[in-house]
């Protein structure tokens, strides 16, 4: 469960933009409709029953979605199915990487929640092929296969430094950056080249929004918690003895929050969070075309709700 405080901190940040987003016509509202398009492939009760699922990446796809829509190669329903296909994708590899670190606020089989765990990351990441194939799009394939295969080269050099305990803290945030980052920007050579710097910039603030949100969900408990930020940022400079209750991850609910508190994790988190909106509205403040200003606006306004929703959520679970 979240911390309320941290809870508060993320409701702060957020409240002056969902402000906007109230004033917006239920009309302005519905082009983005990725997630509502996802949920026949995602939602099945076996899965919502029995295991938790991590966070959609709706605010990198809303971005994909939008500078897709305003290439000449991929208008319409191509960007739609990239958007949705890469969404699909992301939450396969996303559900294969809580795995080994699962501990489901729903109780039951552990064992069974793995279980599910590897069938649902490899069901949503087959669908890709199956939904590009069906509209003809197989160049498109080998462009996603290769990000894939991208992705895991760089899941398994993260794996090693972690391993030999050779990273620090923001060494872990950037290469999960990079990570959240991979499969969106194999789309770059479609985006308008006047787009291109915009697209990369506001994809590794939106990328940074999104990694440090999930962790601030995960560092709430010891047993998720291992080998993320907070982790790695106790390990910079923790004593001897807490080292070692790190390593072990020998330490209580209560143990751990008093060592997130005393290293200030949560609160540098929050901070980076609140820097890197703060870095979204100033590359916001760039934007000439007013169409494309406002579709980025929208895409902002409902990134902050979904992550109020979300914060308000793990308080109240």
């Amino acid at each position: 469960m979240r911390d309320k405080k941290t809870c508060d901190i993320i409701d702060k940040i957020v409240n002056k933009r969902i402000i906007i987003m109230s004033m917006a016509s239920e009309a302005e509202m519905k082009p983005y409709c990725i997630p509502q398009l996802a949920k026949p492939y995602t939602d099945y009760d076996m899965i919502q029953k029995h295991t938790d699922l991590p966070p959609f990446s709706d605010g990198r796809g809303h971005l994909l979605y939008i500078f897709l829509n305003h290439a000449s190669s991929a208008k319409g329903s191509a960007g739609e199915l990239y958007t949705l296909v890469t969404a699909l994708v992301q939450l396969g590899l996303d559900t294969h990487e809580v795995i080994d670190r699962s501990n489901d606020r729903r109780g039951g089989d552990p064992m069974r929640s793995r279980q599910l765990k590897v069938l649902a990351g490899d069901y949503f990441s087959s669908w890709f092929y199956h939904l590009l194939a069906k509209s003809d799009q197989i160049e498109m394939i080998g462009i996603l296969s290769k990000a894939i295969a991208d992705f895991n080269v760089l899941k398994a050099n993260l794996y090693v430094k972690m391993r030999g305990i050779r990273l620090s803290a923001e060494q872990y945030l950037r290469h999960m950056v990079q990570l959240n980052m991979r499969l969106f920007l194999s789309f770059t050579p479609m985006i308008e080249n006047s787009l291109v710097e915009l697209w990369e910039k506001l994809l590794a603030e939106f990328s940074q929004c999104e990694t440090v949100a999930i962790e601030l969900l995960r560092s709430d408990d010891p047993a998720n918690a291992g080998n993320g930020y907070c982790y790695w940022k106790m390990m910079e400079t923790a004593t001897e003895e807490e080292r070692k209750q790190l390593q072990d991850l020998n330490l209580d609910q209560k143990e751990w929050k008093m060592l997130k508190m005393k290293y200030k994790c949560d609160s540098q988190l929050t901070d980076k969070l609140h820097q890197s909106l703060q870095s979204i509205q100033g590359l916001l403040q760039s934007v000439k075309d007013e169409s494309l200003l406002r579709e980025l606006e929208m895409a902002l306004d409902r990134f902050l709700l979904q992550m109020k929703v979300t914060g308000q959520a793990a308080v109240e679970g």
